[in-house]
């Protein structure tokens, strides 16, 4: 069974935790192991985590699996109409069960609660990603492909992709 919690700064340690467990077996037939290490430290030092919560206003919410956290979510509002799920990630042991149409499903959940009227969500992800076929799956379509420069010399080659929300309320 699975459940879901806003998170708060408090759990910055947590979400570090996960992604440690999480980040190696997700990327790492993809990127060289220099590229995750400056990815991970980017993304998920302690520092770089409040900003994200503080400063870039990311909701971030950790998923449990039985009680035990085994995922997390991060959603930031990019303009009036338009969110962004930043982190989308689950335990590998869990990949299959369900978890990741749960977080994905709370998170348009969620949306829906603060956004009244249609609204749309991106996600990038790595071209090379086996998950491309799950968000397609998920209603998300491929809209747009970025090689963003994140420095050291290392590039995000990612789709972008999209899902419509229609939240009309009657």
């Amino acid at each position: 069974m699975f459940s879901i919690t806003k998170a708060t700064v408090d759990d910055c340690q947590l979400i570090q935790n996960l992604a440690s467990k999480i980040w190696e077996p997700t990327y790492g037939s993809i990127l060289s192991r220099e590229q995750l290490d400056y990815m991970f430290d980017m993304m998920y030092s302690h520092e770089n985590l409040l900003k994200q919560m503080n400063e870039l206003h990311h909701q971030f919410f950790i998923i449990y699996a039985n009680g035990v956290p085994s995922g997390y979510l991060s959603i930031e509002t990019v303009e009036k109409d338009l969110y962004e799920f930043q982190k989308i990630y689950s335990l590998p042991s869990l990949h299959g069960s369900g978890i990741g149409r749960f977080i994905i499903e709370q998170g348009v959940a969620y949306l829906k609660t603060i956004h009244p009227g249609p609204f749309a969500i991106e996600l990038n992800v790595n071209r090379y990603n086996p998950a491309v076929g799950f968000y397609k799956h998920m209603g998300f379509h491929e809209h747009a492909t970025r090689d963003f420069h994140i420095g050291n010399g290392y590039y995000m080659n990612d789709y972008i992709m999209r899902m419509e929300v229609n939240n009309i309320l009657y």
